[in-house]
């Protein structure tokens, strides 16, 4: 019933214009801002620790967050609208040559991401331009969340993998094809991380992109999404790739190509704190170092 719901839903937004589609968003993201007061306290408080900005400040970036967050909802559903004609109208790339010569090489790219902005739209751009894009899912609570989002995913032609036995088989075949491997930076990484620091506090990191950076010899390309500031669109920066650097050390090469893609992360944030999830359990994992 809650599938044939979402179905539903993002069908009938998809006939709808984009800017409607946005609007409405908007107006969903100040009726969250009202509603989910726990992840607003938790955002703001977050956000003044870890960037040291006022009260007031972090109030104000807050609630754009929560904006962006509902207009970022109502764009997932509208996704089935997207297609390869009008997706260079909704997001631009600066340096979308910086991928196709990563690809060139055919050792594989990793694609190092964060929960800026729409990220599930990044995928899609990405797809749609024609980048071999292939993803771990993120499991939701709700697994009918996860096969709506992954039939969204597949329908704009990446490539998904479910998380279990078979993820990292799933992962290296994607890599020895010469296709891009989409990994996440910013999500807790849990006991088996890879701590580094992230606004100033040890945060433990999946050790995923160090692991398939040194296995398959790929660069690491962070890319990252910001919404325009109409509101309407959405521009992607491609960075400079980022190479393993074997010294014989793995534990050292890891914890140094981590940190390399982290400062990156954290680059992109401090220039638009209001993209980025602040309520999200980032720190959740104790550093016992």
């Amino acid at each position: 019933m809650l599938y044939g719901f979402l179905k539903g839903l993002s069908r009938f937004l998809s006939l709808l214009p984009y800017k409607f589609v946005v609007r409405l968003g908007r107006n969903c993201g100040k009726l969250y801002w009202h509603i989910a007061k726990k992840q607003r306290v938790r955002a703001e408080k977050t956000i003044q620790e870890r960037m040291g900005v006022t009260a007031r400040e972090a109030h104000a970036i807050i609630h754009r967050l929560f904006l962006n967050l509902g207009m970022t909802a109502m764009e997932i559903l509208y996704m089935p609208a997207l297609n390869k004609d009008n997706i260079r109208g909704l997001v631009s790339f600066d340096r979308p040559d910086i991928l196709w010569e990563a690809l060139a090489k055919k050792r594989g790219v990793v694609m190092l991401a964060c929960h800026m902005d729409n990220w599930e739209w990044l995928g899609a751009a990405l797809a749609l331009n024609g980048f071999p894009l292939s993803a771990v899912e993120k499991p939701q609570p709700n697994p009918v969340y996860s096969d709506f989002l992954n039939e969204l995913r597949r329908g704009v032609g990446q490539e998904i993998f479910a998380r279990g036995t078979n993820e990292i088989l799933g992962c290296a075949r994607a890599m020895k094809k010469g296709r891009m491997l989409g990994l996440i930076a910013d999500q807790d990484g849990g006991y088996h991380g890879i701590f580094v620091p992230f606004f100033g506090k040890m945060a433990s990191t999946p050790e995923g992109p160090a692991y398939f950076a040194r296995k398959f010899k790929a660069p690491v390309v962070p890319i990252f999404m910001v919404r325009k500031p109409s509101g309407y669109g959405h521009q992607v920066f491609v960075k400079e790739p980022i190479y393993y650097e074997d010294t014989g050390n793995q534990e050292k090469d890891d914890y140094k190509i981590t940190l390399k893609m982290t400062q990156e992360v954290e680059k992109i944030i401090r220039q638009y704190p209001d993209n980025w999830i602040w309520f999200q359990h980032r720190w959740n994992t104790p550093w016992n170092g």
